[in-house]
């Protein structure tokens, strides 16, 4: 019994000799609690974080603007190519074809203006033939008039002297017969005025759809023009081109593959142009402004800080770009805590680690409150 109440009275001194360093641990760890809280509380006074975060860059797909069969593949999945490089290159020999074609009916609308313009030619110089006949039809119809008046004088003279016989009846038919020559002379000459003039109006006629066929050649060869330079141009997209700098993503087409107009066959990220897109809680926003500082961490490159820019908010959120974007006038309805896309711009152009960033890593952005 007495043994019992020995050990009793150890292990209480024990524990009184323990409940100091149990007091000061305690006291440490409320303290440093304490501090942690007040230091994330400050931080977050002035700091904004997400990890919902990639970065991004300008991706063109690479389309052909025509169709067919690809004679070469110039580029590999990964290459870096420059604006300008070829890319691929594609059959050619129809297009050629169609350009000769059209080349052959330009210089065939060519030749039916030269011919227009003969044939207007030819017209102004009948109209100046026809014009130079009507003249001198015109002088024949004025001699043949005055020899009607001087045939009609004599008659008359002579009608009066056969009344009473002093000219033998021989002369008076004879004068008679002069006039009545003159006569018929000047319908004949006033006939042929007539078909004359008939005729250099059907020639004027003639002149004027002349002169609208030289019209219809020259649209013609307008329309064979455009027609060449289109064949040109088509031509030219035979061989597909980089637009800009950036790298190759993999090469899905092969030599002897037929490809659509319009079709995406590979993609070239640019090299010159990398920003993140953070997508914060809407929560988060009341502060952000454009132009705050941000600190990017890239997950490949986790002991690496690059210097960056708040640059603009998204119109909207990412729900409502989403392809088929949440009706809350459905029914059921649960709120929950939207995300708005916030890119954010490298500052550090020199940065050496940001060539080896690439769309679709991770990041994790700290956004400085002012």
């Amino acid at each position: 019994m007495e043994t019992q109440q020995t050990e009793a009275k150890q292990e209480e001194t024990k524990s009184k000799k323990r409940n100091p360093v149990f007091v000061i641990v305690l006291a440490a760890l409320l303290i440093a609690g304490t501090w942690v809280g007040i230091s994330k509380y400050r931080y977050s006074q002035h700091h904004e974080e997400t990890d919902d975060a990639q970065v991004s860059a300008d991706i063109s797909p690479v389309i052909p603007r025509v169709s067919g069969y690809v004679a070469a593949v110039r580029v590999q999945d990964n290459q870096l190519v420059h604006k300008g490089d070829t890319l691929l290159v594609l059959d050619q020999r129809d297009f050629v074809i169609r350009l000769e074609q059209a080349e052959a009916a330009l210089t065939t609308a060519q030749s039916n203006l030269n011919s227009a313009k003969a044939n207007t030619n030819a017209a102004k110089a009948n109209i100046e033939t026809t014009k130079a006949s009507m003249g001198t039809i015109e002088q024949q119809i004025a001699a043949a008039k005055i020899t009607l008046w001087r045939a009609t004088e004599d008659y008359n003279r002579y009608a009066n002297l056969i009344k009473d016989h002093s000219i033998t009846q021989q002369q008076y038919e004879q004068a008679l017969a002069a006039k009545e020559t003159a006569e018929k002379q000047v319908a004949i000459l006033e006939s042929q005025k007539n078909q004359v003039n008939s005729q250099t109006n059907a020639v004027s006629a003639q002149s004027n759809a002349v002169g609208e066929q030289t019209d219809v050649a020259s649209s013609a060869i307008k329309q064979r023009q455009v027609d060449v330079d289109a064949a040109k141009l088509n031509l030219s997209y035979c061989v597909v081109i980089a637009q800009q700098d950036g790298l190759v993503s993999k090469v899905n087409v092969q030599s002897g593959q037929f490809v659509q107009a319009g079709q995406s066959l590979f993609s070239i990220v640019h090299s010159d142009s990398k920003w993140v897109v953070a997508n914060f809680k809407e929560t988060q926003l009341n502060r952000m402004l454009e132009g705050q500082k941000a600190v990017i961490t890239v997950d490949a490159f986790p002991k690496h800080n690059f210097d960056a820019v708040v640059s603009s908010f998204a119109p909207a959120t990412g729900a409502t770009f989403a392809l088929l974007p949440p009706d809350n006038a459905s029914g059921n309805f649960v709120k929950v805590v939207q995300r708005l896309p916030v890119k954010i711009e490298f500052t550090n152009a020199k940065d050496s680690l940001l060539e080896k960033l690439r769309p679709g890593m991770n990041v994790k952005v700290d956004v400085h409150l002012n």
